[in-house]
């Protein structure tokens, strides 16, 4: 009974004077800089309390057949459901990290049969239940513990992540075929606009009006036109292909709405729609106005992506790996019981079989393993150090990609008021001059050169809308949404 108090006044005393700090809890003290989404007037035009990202991405992606798509995406991506069951793995580390608390109890029953020289068999058994319980005294289990849960975390982040994009690249798929769709009906418009203006140069040549050049150059731009109308609708397979991967289905038609039918991300903040002149309603620009693309405080918004936040449950991961190796200094305490049934009384065979019980402490206590114990704590160390690191990159990359973001933003919604005028003013320009070449007064040269001009600016125009939607789709996604 005194050694068995000996034993426990020397680990109290060490625990005393070696082990402080080693059951610290990790504190994050990163801070995220005022400016780290910059300084620009686009920037500051955003600012405020509020942030788009803080919308659900059903409140944000407003139409219904692209909710839907995302809906079947987020249940049946491969991708997504790998992520879920890491998140079910670590959970299940989790668990055993925290069973490591209690003791462990085995039944290992065992018999012997012997015989010396001519004396009769002995036979003994022995029915124990053996208990083991390693003493947390130096933090080492609740350590292990900690950093499993922040292993957890991760797996939870990098779920978020992966859903993030996932909705994210299926949007701007979406978009992308609507986009497409919308060309493919200039093109095919502008084919039979151009075959009318073929035709026509044709009568000219027939009746000496004009020359077999014209004929040559109108037909040539007009087959040209046919081959843009097989490049869209090739286009299109392949984006309804990559939706479908996505969907993890075979390759199949895509349903999907009219470009412009459904806003998104604001009720007001519509994209343009054709009108029933020919002519397009300038409410585009809404889209990418700063008005509604609200950015919210950097410090805030950050801390909502998921990669920011994994970034720091890995500090937190490294903080109690490194304690843990801190403890690996310190000895380590193992408590073991014995109870059972046993006839062997060491040098005798009893029976019937009497009980037996036994209490065993022992202390281990380091003290040269060959520099694996140093060795590892200067490594987790080291390991920490560099997630550190890594953190800050992280949070200048996010303010980055939200900069990047919000100037894609501010560049389409000022080229969509030229590109919209454009459109406009070359349209009256085309019919002048097709009106001036069947009276004669101009040639097929100024005809040609305006039909291209217009079908080049219409597509122009409806691929920077498209690009305007994917750049406030990635300021969404910078900002931390679509994760809930």
């Amino acid at each position: 009974m005194k050694r068995l108090s000996v034993f426990f006044a020397t680990a109290a005393a060490s625990l005393l004077l070696t082990g402080c700090g080693l059951y610290n809890k990790y504190e994050h003290d990163s801070e995220v800089p005022d400016e780290a989404f910059g300084t620009s007037q686009d920037v500051l035009d955003a600012g405020g309390d509020t942030s788009i990202a803080q919308m659900s991405w059903r409140e944000f992606f407003t139409d219904p057949v692209l909710q839907s798509l995302i809906e079947m995406v987020l249940t049946h991506n491969t991708d997504l459901n790998s992520a879920r069951i890491a998140v079910e793995k670590s959970e299940a580390a989790l668990k055993m990290a925290r069973m490591a608390y209690l003791p462990s109890l085995y039944f290992s029953p065992q018999g012997t049969l012997a015989r010396f020289d001519d004396n009769p068999w002995s036979k003994t058994y022995n029915l124990p239940l053996q208990l083991s319980l390693d003493a947390d005294v130096f933090g080492s289990i609740t350590n292990k513990k900690r950093a499993a849960q922040a292993v957890l975390r991760q797996a939870q982040m990098r779920e978020e992540a992966v859903r993030a994009d996932l909705i994210s690249t299926t949007a701007q798929q979406y978009y992308m075929l609507q986009v497409l769709d919308r060309q493919l009906e200039i093109l095919t418009m502008t084919d039979s606009l151009w075959n009318a203006s073929l035709e026509t140069q044709k009568t000219l040549w027939e009746n000496g009006k004009s020359y077999s050049t014209a004929v040559n150059q109108m037909e040539s731009s007009y087959l040209n036109v046919k081959a843009q109308i097989v490049d869209t609708r090739r286009n299109i397979r392949a984006t309804e292909n990559a939706i479908c991967r996505l969907l993890t289905v075979t390759p199949q038609h895509v349903n999907r709405n009219k470009w412009g039918s459904s806003a998104l991300h604001h009720p007001d903040a519509r994209m343009s729609l054709p009108s029933g002149d020919g002519t397009s309603e300038d409410t585009g620009q809404r889209m990418f106005d700063t008005k509604f693309l609200k950015i919210g405080i950097p410090a805030t918004m950050l801390e909502m992506r998921p990669d920011i936040r994994m970034a720091n449950a890995a500090m937190e991961e490294a903080f109690y790996n490194t304690q843990a190796a801190r403890a690996a200094f310190f000895p380590g305490i193992t408590l073991n019981g014995t109870a059972g049934w046993t006839n062997s009384a060491g040098s005798a065979v009893v029976n019937p079989g009497k009980l037996l019980l036994s209490f065993v402490g022992s202390l281990t206590q380091p003290i040269f393993a060959r520099g694996k114990i140093k060795g590892n704590y200067r490594i987790s160390q080291l390991t920490e150090e560099d997630l550190k690191q890594k953190y800050a990159q992280t949070v200048i990359d996010a303010g980055n990609q939200v900069n990047e973001a919000l100037a894609d933003c501010e560049a389409a919604r000022e080229k969509h008021h030229f590109y919209h005028r454009q459109v406009d003013v070359l349209r009256e320009a085309y019919t002048g001059t097709h009106e001036l070449m069947d009276n004669g007064k101009a040639n097929y040269l100024e005809v040609l050169t305006a039909q291209e001009s217009l079908l080049n600016a219409q597509l122009s125009e409806a691929m920077n809308m498209y690009k305007g939607a994917q750049a406030v789709i990635a300021l969404y996604i910078a900002l931390g949404g679509a994760t809930k």
